[in-house]
């Protein structure tokens, strides 16, 4: 049954990050690759929270971690497409961007996980 779980979390997450990344790049025409970093940023932060909401739940939300933590997230976030758009990025000249997008998405990503840990 995790096989069907994960599946379907990461055909929704995939379906969920493109439609984040299309919204967003529609939305603000930039160099920066901004609708990836939005997707990468937002399934951190809905990682983090399952993780914490499930963490003394687990017999109960057992079909969480399979659906919405590996499936759905993995398939929201992408660092395939992060690593294409960092280089392309660098391919292009773009060598400040490139730098900015690595450094900006690491520490806001691991910086959000942190904040939202913290908090809980």
């Amino acid at each position: 049954m995790n096989y069907f779980f994960i599946f379907l979390g990461g055909g929704l997450g995939s379906l969920a990050r493109f439609a984040t990344s299309k919204g967003v790049d529609s939305l603000f025409k930039s160099n920066f690759p901004l609708g990836t970093f939005v997707s990468n940023i937002v399934a951190s932060a809905i990682l983090i929270s399952l993780v914490l909401l499930i963490e003394t739940k687990q017999d109960e939300f057992s079909w969480v971690k399979p659906m919405l933590i590996i499936g759905f997230c993995g398939g929201f976030s992408t660092f395939s497409t992060f690593s294409y758009e960092t280089h392309t990025l660098i391919a292009n000249g773009n060598i400040l961007l490139a730098i900015l997008n690595i450094v900006i998405s690491l520490a806001v990503g691991i910086g959000l996980i942190f904040l939202i840990r913290a908090k809980s």
